[in-house]
């Protein structure tokens, strides 16, 4: 597959190096020809400057035969404009933008193949917030990922001594929690990944993805860890747009939030969108203003300023002033690696591994619902939909155990709707009705057409056997 990529940025740079990892043909676009140069100096890739706005420099990148479009300059209107004349011009067959300005993206009329002809609209900083927020919802989790338009979660977490599954087999999670259906999709011990299966016995310090319906998600992270309750005062560093929205999302759920802005003319903007937020000016990393605003008392202290450097050092001076848990938003992958082995801060929260999911969804072959990168970057969990029938299908019509899926893929649930006649005309993407039900994937599962189907995947390597598996044959019409 071609992509053209306009923006050389963190986004762009960052997507870039995960999708030459997997062999796409990548040409990407910037102003900047010393950031191209030492992108093309780390990946196999062309690099094309100019304007992403300009026709000329979207021909030079190959756009005419390009089977995706993916603008994410710092600028809106730069990206409208070039998916505009992509498809106007080269008839790019998909084009994806990022669009920050809430003035644009609450007016969703004006995307549309006879206004701005974009395909998909990408809002980092609002996936970055929905990523934060489910963490803070569900205290100790590592990761909090939604399928199957939130019917169903995958949750990493690590489980802690006094859990009362550390130290005992996998099975007797049927008998912690005999009403409730979940399976552990993965286990993590010192970076290498242990099968789980039934006699597996989780310990100290293991990293444990499960999955289950939504509604039950609370019930299964108290069997794998001692968990209180969630609490309710938060305070974030950065006024910025993730700063902002994680705030306003905040105060709709009830919770007590302190913001710090180092920028005055920002911090009185912030002050005046926000109505139960205290917003103060001053330094994150300042001692004396964490003190004075009772750092002791946070449940979480949250750094999401523009400024790695900055927001380590202000979540590891929180913590060691007593807040009980800790993130930061780090750009740079070498510090997220760096900071997961010194453990001062309890998540590190990269940008670039939360919002290119939403990018792979796209990119991926077959019917793809949802994608999620997992363990910065090193597996995923897909959500596919499963089409034709026993004879035109891998999968289709057979029990799970029966389903010859490559080694370090497991099914780890379905959600099945009741019989839809839209479905049967392509209208797969209308969304799930209130009967739809979450079936969690056991050996005898058995498979049916428009299933959805959620893969835990540990080597990206196998992506492509995933991709086969879920294909059709010819003989389905």
């Amino acid at each position: 597959m071609k992509i053209v990529i306009l923006g050389a940025g963190q986004v762009g740079s960052s997507v870039a190096a995960s999708l030459v990892r997997e062999n796409y043909d990548i040409t990407i676009v910037d102003t900047d020809a010393q950031k191209l140069a030492d992108l093309q100096d780390r990946l196999d890739l062309r690099t094309v400057t100019g304007s992403a706005a300009f026709p000329q420099t979207l021909r030079a990148a190959g756009t005419e035969d390009a089977d995706l479009l993916l603008a994410v300059t710092s600028s809106d209107e730069v990206n409208m404009v070039a998916c505009a004349i992509a498809s106007s011009i080269f008839h790019t067959p998909t084009k994806i933008a990022r669009i920050r300005a809430v003035e644009y993206t609450q007016h969703a009329d004006i995307f549309s193949q006879d206004v701005i002809p974009i395909d998909v609209i990408i809002s980092p900083e609002q996936i970055v917030t929905d990523y934060i927020l489910r963490l803070i919802e569900y205290p100790g989790t590592l990761q909090v990922l939604d399928f199957a338009d939130g019917l169903v979660q995958l949750v990493a977490l690590r489980a802690a001594e006094g859990g009362p599954l550390v130290g005992k087999q996998l099975r007797t999670l049927r008998e912690h929690l005999p009403n409730i259906d979940t399976r552990v999709a993965a286990i993590y011990r010192r970076d290498g990944a242990i099968p789980p299966e039934g006699d597996t016995v989780i310990e100290d310090g293991d990293e444990v993805f499960f999955i289950a319906a939504t509604e039950n998600i609370p019930a299964v992270l108290a069997e794998l860890r001692r968990l209180g309750k969630a609490g309710k005062r938060v305070m974030i560093a950065g006024g910025g747009n993730i700063g902002r929205r994680l705030a306003e999302a905040l105060e709709k759920r009830g919770y007590h939030t302190k913001l710090i802005e180092h920028n005055v003319k920002r911090a009185h903007q912030v002050a005046e969108l926000l109505d139960r937020t205290v917003v103060l000016h001053g330094d994150a990393a300042d001692e004396e203003l964490l003190i004075k605003e009772d750092i002791d008392d946070a449940d979480v202290f949250c750094a999401v300023t523009s400024d790695d450097e900055a927001n380590i050092m202000s979540s590891m001076l929180a913590k060691r002033l007593g807040a009980k848990r800790v993130m930061a938003l780090i750009n740079r992958a070498a510090y997220v690696d760096l900071i997961q082995s010194v453990g001062n801060i309890d998540i590190a929260v990269s940008p670039q591994q939360a919002t290119i999911g939403s990018l792979l969804t796209h990119l991926r072959r077959g019917d793809v619902a949802a994608v999620h990168s997992l363990r910065r970057g090193a597996a995923e969990a897909i959500e596919l939909i499963a089409h034709g029938d026993a004879s035109s299908s891998k999968v289709v019509g057979k029990r799970i155990e029966d389903i010859q899926s490559p080694k370090g893929a497991a099914i780890g649930a379905i959600v099945r709707q009741a019989h839809r006649p839209e479905l049967e005309r392509g209208e797969e993407r209308a969304g799930f009705g209130p009967d739809a039900r979450v079936i969690i994937a056991h050996h005898d599962t058995v498979i049916e057409p428009n299933d959805h189907v959620i893969v835990f995947v540990n080597d990206k390597k196998i992506i492509p056997d995933i991709e086969k598996l879920f294909q059709v044959g010819f003989a389905f019409i």
